[in-house]
C-alpha cells in the first residue's frame, strides 16, 4: 500500500481527545480542514509527552521574544471528536519543530511500523513525503496560540481519567485496586 501523507497547513481544528470510559479510553489526535477529517490513535502517555514538550517549546519561544499568549483564547474548543472517528493508523513516533520563517509549530505523527522501535527519528526537514516505503504521516502546522490551546485541552483530557490513589498514585478503578502501599490490600 502506498504511503499516505495528510498535510494540514493550517488545520481548521487540531485536538487531542479520548473515547470511552476512564480506564478503558482510546486516545486520538484529530486534524481537520474543510471536509477532510483525520484521526490517529495513540497512547495516553504519548498525549502527555506531546503536551509537555509543546508547553516547553512555547516557554522557550516566549523567552526568545516570540509572541506566545500566556493563556488560550476564551473561545476555546470544547467540542468532542468529530464523528465518525475512524482510526487511520496508530502513532509510533511524534516529532515537533519550530518554523521560524512562518512562525509555526510543526507536529508530525508517523504510523507505527516494525522498524519504529529501531528507527532513529530524523528531523522534520529530512522526511521525504514521496518515499513509498516510509510510514503514513499526519503533519500539522499551527500557530503558538493554537499550540497553547492544544496543550490546555490535552491537559484537561488527561486529567479526566481515573483519580490517583492517595497512597501510591496508581489509577483507582471504581472497584478499587491492589495498593502496594497497603501490602496488596484493596484500597
Amino acid at each position: 500500500m502506498p504511503r499516505r501523507v495528510f498535510d494540514f497547513d493550517p488545520p481548521d481544528r487540531f485536538i487531542a481527545d479520548a473515547v470511552g470510559e476512564p480506564g478503558r479510553r482510546t486516545f486520538f489526535l484529530q486534524a481537520s480542514r474543510g471536509s477532510l477529517v483525520v484521526s490517529v490513535a495513540l497512547e495516553k502517555v504519548q498525549v502527555a509527552v506531546l503536551a509537555e514538550r509543546l508547553a516547553t517549546l512555547l516557554a522557550e519561544l516566549r523567552r526568545s521574544g516570540e509572541e506566545v499568549p500566556e493563556a488560550a483564547a476564551a473561545s476555546e474548543d470544547r467540542s468532542p471528536l468529530q464523528e465518525p472517528v475512524r482510526e487511520e493508523f496508530r502513532v509510533g513516533t511524534l516529532t515537533m519543530a519550530w518554523d521560524a520563517s512562518r512562525r509555526r509549530v510543526i507536529l508530525e505523527a508517523r504510523a507505527v511500523t516494525d522498524e519504529t522501535a529501531e528507527e532513529v527519528v530524523e528531523s522534520v526537514a529530512e522526511d521525504d513525503d514521496d518515499d513509498p516505503d516510509r510510514p503514513d504521516l499526519v503533519r500539522v502546522r499551527i500557530s503558538p496560540a493554537e499550540a497553547l490551546a492544544f496543550v490546555e485541552r490535552a491537559s484537561r483530557v488527561l486529567a479526566a481519567g481515573r483519580p490517583p490513589c492517595p497512597l501510591c498514585g496508581a489509577p483507582l478503578n471504581p472497584e478499587g485496586h491492589l495498593c502496594p502501599r497497603r501490602n496488596g490490600y484493596v484500597h
